[in-house]
């Protein structure tokens, strides 16, 4: 499927993941919309990409894509679109034990229920033959991720739910799954404190190395155009869960 001339909307679009997937949908000449929460995030990644062909165009929007009535305004306010990507989530270190109730909850409401709610409030501005792609993940145990790694297999479940329920609208519904990927995710770290964070991580992938966000970024971009992807999660982490 080309791409050129689509409407692509990317949740969480000025950063990683999103924004790359944001720079190769323009490549291929596509009208993206970025919705991302910091206004000068936003404003920097429309200020510093031009388009690339004559087909393209880049546009954003910034608010808090978890609150429901700004989301639902959003959507009011604009032409349904071709494909939607979501990288909402957040991580989480410690066990179970280590995190209090309300740490756990908010990140399991960030990760699943932020995408439930996007979900709900998107697909009746899907197109058809239109896709959704949400952001899942592999790594980490339930000792050590807690409410990160209930989000995720949360997130699995719902690509495959939602996944037979629009089939018959002609619409699809995957997720990408990476495990711990150098992204604006953790840019409260340290240059310093992120080299040593990265390193350790990779001696525990079977690659021995952590993902570049390219190659992240290809797995969405393969989900968005080949229209006979449904209820898949692409693992895209050095092998990770093939442990």
């Amino acid at each position: 499927m080309e791409l050129k001339n689509k409407r692509i909307l990317i949740v969480g679009g000025t950063s990683g993941f999103g924004k790359e997937v944001a720079l190769q949908c323009l490549k291929q000449g596509a009208h993206v919309s970025v919705i991302g929460r910091s206004k000068s995030h936003v404003k920097e990644l429309i200020t510093t990409n031009t388009q690339p062909c004559s087909t393209s165009s880049l546009n954003g929007t910034a608010l808090d894509a978890t609150d429901q009535k700004q989301l639902a305004n959003f959507f009011a306010n604009h032409k349904s679109f071709d494909h939607i990507v979501s990288t909402l989530g957040s991580a989480m270190g410690g066990g179970f034990l280590d995190n209090s109730l309300t740490e756990i909850r908010k990140v399991i409401e960030g990760k699943f229920f932020a995408n439930l709610q996007l979900a709900q409030l998107a697909m009746s501005h899907l197109n058809e033959d239109g896709s959704l792609t949400f952001t899942s993940g592999t790594g980490g145990h339930p000792s050590t991720a807690s409410g990160a790694i209930v989000g995720n297999h949360a997130i699995d479940l719902l690509v495959k739910g939602l996944a037979i329920e629009v089939a018959s609208e002609h619409k699809r519904v995957n997720a990408v799954a990476p495990t711990w990927t150098a992204t604006g995710l953790w840019r409260g770290l340290s240059p310093a404190e992120l080299q040593q964070q990265e390193q350790s991580i990779a001696t525990s992938i079977p690659l021995k190395r952590t993902a570049k966000i390219t190659e992240v970024a290809s797995a969405y971009l393969y989900l968005i155009t080949n229209n006979f992807m449904t209820g898949q999660i692409i693992n895209v982490d050095g092998g990770v869960s093939a442990l």
